[in-house]
């Protein structure tokens, strides 16, 4: 799971680290970057605190590092505060920047749906480990982990959708988004699912037997 976890980061990191480039070398400015260099702070911190949130929350799903409690707690820490900084100012970014070109205002509202539910998820998920409910903790985890690295998981659906098709229209975008969320969301659902289900005892495998 963690390496397929990274595979999905790629991309976002990639687009990410490029942009902070353009804005350190002072590239030319379009319409669909001109709100990022007025105002350059919150997409820094988002670039950053997301790629920390992704690729060092891809290794809190590695069992051996699970067990070891103690790498579990201190990164855990560093993971959360990261992923609070990418959804507060992913909610930022949405109600405050201009939309770009292209993104359409549905987009815009799935997008604070899906900011506020990954802030709700990474809250509940800490309140939860704080009350010694780590089951609990796991799902919210899990769940915020997965609304982050839709990013990823878009990048694929569009590049499987430009294979057969042209490029979609705003609506399609706007759809193509949507099932890049929905996906991971179906994911982590089925994921924690599967951790919840009750193991069978020794004297029940016996029996099927």
């Amino acid at each position: 799971m963690p390496a397929g976890l990274v595979f999905l980061c790629i991309v976002p990191v990639a687009a990410g680290t490029a942009r902070l480039a353009m804005l350190a070398t002072g590239g030319a400015i379009t319409p669909e970057n001109a709100r990022f260099f007025a105002a350059p702070l919150p997409v820094v911190l988002h670039i950053l605190a997301a790629s920390v949130y992704g690729l060092v929350g891809a290794l809190q799903f590695a069992e051996p590092l699970r067990r070891r409690g103690s790498y579990h707690r201190k990164a855990g820490r560093f993971v959360a505060v990261a992923g609070l900084t990418a959804a507060i100012t992913g909610l930022w970014m949405t109600i405050v920047y201009p939309r770009a070109p292209g993104d359409s205002a549905a987009l815009s509202a799935v997008r604070l749906v899906v900011g506020a539910a990954m802030l709700a998820g990474l809250v509940l998920g800490l309140r939860a480990a704080r009350g010694g409910d780590f089951a609990d903790h796991r799902a919210w985890m899990t769940r915020a982990y997965a609304l982050a690295l839709g990013a990823g998981t878009q990048a694929l659906i569009h590049l499987a959708w430009l294979a057969v098709a042209p490029l979609p229209g705003q609506r399609g975008h706007t759809l193509l988004m949507v099932a890049g969320w929905a996906v991971n969301a179906a994911i982590a659902e089925r994921t924690i699912r599967r951790w919840r289900a009750p193991r069978p005892t020794t004297t029940a495998m016996a029996l099927q037997r």
